[in-house]
């Protein structure tokens, strides 16, 4: 760890928190002035003639830089940003601001009685209020998972991990390997077209995730996945079945016996509000604009 010291002399690093394919990110305290705690995404990639820098390198720190200039409180700032060739590998790091605990862990930590009512719709109007402002900006983020938003010791909760994210135009051909499997939307794993609802399919398995301190739909391959999905919501209708997947309509999804609510100890307000995040047709899923606006979200605070 000591080389990581060397190369960001500006800043002290504490701990490593996390590790990816390409790359660590640490815990660390700037040496200057301010001596705030920050998080340092190191990137590091081995020079390759062919395709130089990665893509996906490229587009998360244009999205980054695109959306800083707004300084959203639900999104995590990035502070500062370098890159550059070392030894044959390219090196790029981002500094974040430092936020203590992911909502993963938030939710490990909540007691048996689980969040409170007030709790949930808290960190659900937070949770959509960013993600309303990265949809206005025409920014898909295509990994939304409790991984990826932070809680702050302030109840602060702030959308990151950027590293997926995309800017999106209509029913744009994206790529089907995005969203980790729990939290992905059915046009997605059905390989079809998508557009900025899969985030809100995403956002609606959070919501769910915040009253039963579990995943709601866990399976182990994209088949196993939709059939959990429409074990809870029902088969969709032909109709909504996107034409263009290769997965063929099948009466054999269905499950045998029907329910009204996606959970039944939900209110009706807060059963209609995850009904609506989860909806099959993404033309007909609400979006996070609309979700705030939501007699659930809407009530005075």
């Amino acid at each position: 760890m000591g080389d990581c010291c060397e190369d960001l002399s500006d800043y002290e690093i504490l701990a490593e928190i996390g590790q990816g394919a390409y790359g660590k990110v640490y815990k660390a305290r700037e040496s200057r002035e301010r001596q705030r705690l920050v998080a340092v995404k190191r990137l590091n990639i081995p020079e390759d003639p062919d395709t130089g820098i990665p893509q996906f390198m490229i587009r998360e720190v244009a999205l980054l830089r695109k959306i800083e200039h707004f300084n959203h409180p639900n999104v995590v700032k990035l502070l500062n940003v370098s890159a550059g060739w070392q030894n044959q590998n390219f090196d790029l790091t981002l500094v974040f601001e430092y936020i203590d605990q992911d909502l993963s862990t938030f939710l490990t930590r909540a007691s048996e009685k689980g969040l409170t009512r007030d709790k949930i719709k808290d960190v659900m109007r937070q949770l959509l209020s960013g993600l309303d402002f990265l949809h206005t900006n025409t920014v898909i983020h295509r990994d939304l998972k409790p991984d990826n938003v932070l809680v702050s010791s302030r109840g602060e909760v702030k959308i990151a991990d950027f590293g997926l994210a995309r800017i999106y135009t209509y029913h744009i051909a994206l790529t089907p390997c995005v969203v980790t499997l729990w939290y992905r939307a059915p046009e997605v794993l059905l390989h079809s077209s998508y557009m900025s609802s899969v985030d809100m399919w995403s956002a609606g398995c959070i919501f769910a995730e915040l009253f039963l301190l579990r995943p709601l739909f866990c399976g182990y391959t994209e088949i196993q996945q939709l059939q959990k999905i429409f074990e809870v919501i029902g088969l969709p209708g032909e109709d909504d079945w996107p034409m263009e997947s290769p997965v063929c309509y099948s009466l054999a999804w269905a499950k045998k016996e029907s329910t009204t609510q996606l959970l039944p100890s939900l209110a009706n307000e807060e059963n209609d509000l995850l009904s609506q995040c989860l909806t099959f047709n993404p033309a007909h899923r609400i979006s996070a604009y609309r979700a705030l606006a939501h007699p659930y979200l809407a009530a005075e605070h």
